[in-house]
């Protein structure tokens, strides 16, 4: 299980969420920074402004700030995203509310999920905030369901020897991959037993805007010594009416 580590420094940690959400949402005000924080408006602003001495950001003629040079997302992407974080995370928390664990939003960024919003459960024993966090998505199982829904032939693609490189973890066996896939789109959810980090079980179901091939997935995250088989009923159910939430909220969002 990831824990913050004991020596954690909260001004690293709070830039780097901010970049993270730059990256991913496009731009923010010192207000909005200062609120997603939790910190004062001027603790916001010399955040921003080392971030911006660094390339990580830019500031804006509106005086918004905007992902800099070293981060790089296209325009619509960051909208789609923020704008689907925005709408997600009211139903992120009333899951969390229904089944007591810590939930996740997750989008797929190549051959990885990553983390863009998240919601911490009040138990002593939960996983923590992801929010920004990367993991396999082969492994994980908000991006096993992005990868089931993945147009024909880019699932080889994207696991081809020649994009995975040189990486010292081993190139995930196709066949068993395509077997795993085709599992995860009959039962419509996808669990991931440890496979993504010791100690923490996760389920999840994707996110399918008006009938399109899922752009994201949210998942439950649960220490395993408190899972059992006997909850998956209950969580693929509590996750069916979360996702079914998110889509229609998201759709009309696209409308207005």
């Amino acid at each position: 299980m990831k824990n913050r580590p004991s020596y954690s420094i909260a001004s690293v940690d709070h830039a780097l969420l901010l970049a993270t959400a730059l990256q991913l949402e496009g731009s923010l005000s010192v207000s909005d920074a200062a609120e997603r924080l939790g910190v004062a408006r001027s603790t916001a602003h010399r955040l921003l402004s080392m971030l911006v001495y660094r390339d990580f950001a830019v500031q804006r003629a509106d005086r918004r700030y905007a992902a800099g040079p070293v981060l790089s997302l296209g325009a619509h992407s960051q909208s789609r995203t923020a704008l689907l974080r925005s709408v997600a995370m009211p139903h992120l928390e009333a899951l969390v509310d229904r089944v007591q664990e810590s939930a996740n939003l997750v989008v797929l960024v190549g051959d990885h999920v990553r983390f863009i919003g998240s919601v911490e459960c009040a138990q002593a024993l939960r996983v923590g905030n992801r929010e920004g966090m990367v993991f396999p998505a082969h492994l994980a199982s908000g991006g096993k369901l992005l990868l089931a829904d993945l147009p024909e032939g880019q699932l080889e693609t994207t696991y081809s020897q020649e994009r995975w490189g040189d990486r010292s973890d081993p190139l995930p066996d196709l066949a068993r991959l395509r077997r795993d896939l085709a599992t995860v789109r009959r039962r419509g959810f996808a669990v991931n037993a440890e496979g993504t980090e010791a100690g923490v079980t996760a389920v999840g179901r994707a996110v399918r805007v008006g009938g399109a091939p899922a752009e994201a997935a949210v998942s439950v995250s649960i220490p395993t010594v408190r899972f059992s088989s006997d909850r998956l009923v209950e969580l693929v159910a509590a996750l069916a009416v979360t996702t079914t939430d998110i889509e229609r909220d998201m759709e009309a969002a696209l409308h207005e």
